[in-house]
């Protein structure tokens, strides 16, 4: 799959994040039952962003992750952040089945949406934090779009946490991934930049320099 551009129609912009919606469920629908089994090798930085969000683990805050999948994150937040209400959104029934699944014991915390993230998204109160684990890059063209509702729906003081694919030096492996729906061409962290208060950058090489990961965590001023 080619990486599109965002248009400049906003008829043909809702068609391409319908489009691109139903690419997602069928490209899951075929990974769901062996997610869990494989991302471990190449999804870097998950646990350890998580670890770095410089808030009270006990604390009674809103947690809302992004494109949640199978739900390893929202477990996560789960056992580290007791008293915390726990929101995932995802476009995959087939993912958001195995998130339930994975994160039975703690469900009574748990809200899980099956819909796109965007604009038309009703998140009701202020978030604490909002996390996308590779998923922003998976996000086209809409990828600014959920960057700007994250910063909208996050209270004052409120952080977003980021780990995702960042760049490659290799145009072969930045066409290889844009053939499973990625998009890395550092297109992320500018923007990121632009529009929070950066608490931590950090671009890290992945299997000997073939790409780079990122993990950015920033703040609403």
């Amino acid at each position: 799959m080619s990486i599109k551009q965002t248009p400049s129609v906003k008829g043909i912009e809702h068609s391409d994040e319908k489009a691109q919606a139903g690419e997602i469920k069928n490209y899951y629908k075929l990974h769901a039952k062996i997610y869990d089994l494989t991302r471990w090798s190449f999804l870097f930085g998950r646990n350890e962003i998580l670890q770095r969000l410089p808030i009270e683990r006990a604390k009674p805050i809103t947690i809302l992750e992004v494109g949640c999948g199978t739900g390893v994150n929202i477990k996560r937040l789960a056992q580290q952040f007791p008293n915390a209400k726990l929101i995932g959104i995802d476009v995959s029934g087939d993912m958001l089945q195995k998130a339930k699944e994975n994160t039975a014991p703690y469900k009574e915390r748990i809200a899980f949406i099956e819909a796109p993230y965007g604009k038309d998204s009703k998140i009701a109160g202020g978030v604490d934090v909002v996390l996308c684990s590779y998923s922003l890059t998976m996000i086209n063209p809409q990828w600014q779009e959920v960057i700007l509702k994250a910063k909208e729906d996050l209270r004052v003081g409120g952080y977003i946490a980021v780990t995702d694919f960042h760049q490659s030096r290799f145009k072969w492996f930045e066409r290889h991934m844009g053939n499973n729906h990625v998009r890395m061409n550092g297109h992320l962290l500018p923007f990121l930049q632009q529009h929070f208060s950066t608490e931590f950058a950090e671009e890290r090489n992945a299997y000997l320099g073939v790409w780079q990961f990122l993990m950015y965590l920033g703040k609403k001023d």
